[in-house]
């Protein structure tokens, strides 16, 4: 069996065979197999693995590899999510919960998997749009959803490919939860104006059914939070 490893380094014996059953796993394609970066990429959707549990996705790679002033030669793409998602945790950034990542070569290739809890309740930004929604309602998501980016820059973190599609939302009455999802791109930045600049523009080319009146008032809601640690605002 070849050596597996996450982004804290090699696994045990037991990561390796946890490895195994994940990747054995079958379940139904949500997102088809396509070709990124060198490689393939997919997303399934698991059976249940118990009564009760929420559902899972397993990103699938095979090949799929990012490089890096660190890994010039290439490093698996899913090892960067993970950094991302448990980065994201530590500064209160709400993500799905991560139950296993690895990565391991494999007939001279690399093959990654990540898998996460479903998020339950929640719709992205785009889908909620269409479903229609109350003034206060739109009001109560784009709050929250500024608090959420603003917690997320505070740590000089960009997310990287910030779209409509990849922030998810829950709305119960006119109380709002936002998550991110698809970090595989997320990175740490030397300047948090950079990261803001480069997410902001991203989403604004990308927000899907959002008006501009909607994304007026975002703006606004991001700029009169504090960046904290003394830092200044920063446009958009």
């Amino acid at each position: 069996m070849s050596a597996v490893i996450s982004a804290q380094g090699r696994l045990s014996s037991f990561g390796q065979a946890r490895f195994e059953r994940w990747w054995d796993l079958d379940g139904k394609w949500v997102e088809a197999p396509n070709q990124r970066r060198g490689g393939e990429s997919g997303v399934k959707l698991l059976p249940a693995q118990g009564r009760g549990l929420p559902r899972l996705y397993s990103k699938r790679q095979v090949g799929h590899l990012y490089r890096s002033w660190l890994h010039p030669f290439g490093r698996p793409t899913v090892l960067r999510e993970e950094l991302a998602l448990r980065a994201c945790e530590a500064l209160g950034v709400p993500v799905p919960n991560l139950v296993f990542c690895a990565a391991r070569q494999h007939q001279g290739r690399w093959q990654g998997l990540l898998v996460t809890e479903e998020l339950s309740g929640y719709v992205s930004l785009g889908q909620w749009y269409q479903l229609g929604a109350t003034t206060a309602q739109r009001h109560a998501v784009l709050q929250q959803l500024a608090c959420v980016l603003k917690r997320l820059h505070r740590g000089r973190r960009q997310h990287g490919c910030l779209y409509a599609k990849h922030i998810y939302v829950r709305v119960e009455g006119e109380q709002a939860e936002v998550a991110l999802l698809d970090l595989e791109k997320s990175r740490r930045r030397l300047l948090r104006s950079r990261a803001v600049r480069h997410d902001l523009d991203q989403l604004s080319r990308r927000r899907e059914g959002m008006p501009e009146s909607d994304w007026q008032y975002l703006l606004a809601c991001y700029h009169s939070l504090a960046d904290g640690n003394g830092g200044s605002r920063h446009a958009a």
